[in-house]
């Protein structure tokens, strides 16, 4: 593929067959540099947002026996489960092949590969029985995929009746001053950062955009009740930027 700059972000992120021809080309240009920048451009807080997120999530969660991570980055939450829950078996999946493959160093050095498998995978396809996981983490996931609605069906699909999902995501804030003011940060300093580190301006632009064509932490919250879950826990941080939502599978 040629550069990331030359296509229409617009276009891409606005077409749901075009989406991942851009995103995933992306995360395996940033895998490298990935786990800096969400520390820089959060200013250190993504570990306490991604603390806070599985604190709740293995409160609410009844059994935890088996567990998913969608778009599974370079392994953080799946190796944060496997620590809270030794027994448990942890599967993350990410169609970027460059962050999976930082995620499987990262497991083979705190040696929880044996526990923590992680393989190519599609969030709108995820190769998992109907109802067979415990409880799914989704950090930085549902903004990302093709299409918001069908990928909270297919994750409802794999989470058993009364299971848990935990997700952590930048979300587009309602109030139209700080929205513009938290995008126009995003977009100069990501656009900045992109082209000092990877020669590509929207490889860290692109979140702002993605943001703008995303929702509303609460319309998040009604995607996922018309899916079949219910929101037991929720966290608002950046007026609304960022949410952490955790909910439970209702019975079929």
């Amino acid at each position: 593929m040629g550069r990331l700059r030359d296509l229409d972000l617009a276009r891409h992120l606005a077409d749901p067959a075009l989406k991942p021809n851009f995103v995933t080309p992306m995360f395996n240009l940033v895998a490298p540099r990935y786990d800096d920048f969400t520390r820089l451009f959060s200013f250190g807080m993504d570990s306490r947002w991604k603390e806070i997120m599985l604190r709740a999530a293995l409160r609410h969660a009844t059994r935890c026996d088996d567990v998913l991570d969608v778009a599974c980055g370079t392994g953080d939450l799946a190796l944060a489960v496997a620590r809270a829950r030794p027994a448990a078996r942890v599967t993350g999946i990410d169609p970027a092949r460059e962050m999976l493959a930082f995620a499987q160093i990262r497991a083979k050095a705190a040696r929880t590969d044996s526990r923590v498998a992680f393989r190519e995978g599609n969030l709108e396809r995820i190769d998992v029985a109907d109802g067979s996981v415990d409880l799914v983490t989704a950090g930085y996931a549902f903004r990302n995929a093709a299409a918001l609605a069908p990928a909270v069906a297919e994750v409802a699909r794999v989470t058993r009746p009364g299971g848990i999902v935990a997700v952590l995501d930048f979300y587009r804030p309602r109030f139209a001053p700080w929205r513009a003011a938290f995008l126009a940060y995003l977009r100069a300093a990501g656009s900045a950062v992109g082209w000092w580190w990877h020669g590509e301006p929207v490889a860290y632009g692109y979140i702002a955009h993605s943001i703008d064509a995303h929702v509303s932490s609460d319309d998040f919250c009604q995607t996922l009740e018309r899916a079949g879950f219910a929101v037991v826990e929720r966290g608002d941080f950046l007026l609304g930027g960022v949410a952490i939502h955790v909910a439970r599978r209702r019975p079929a």
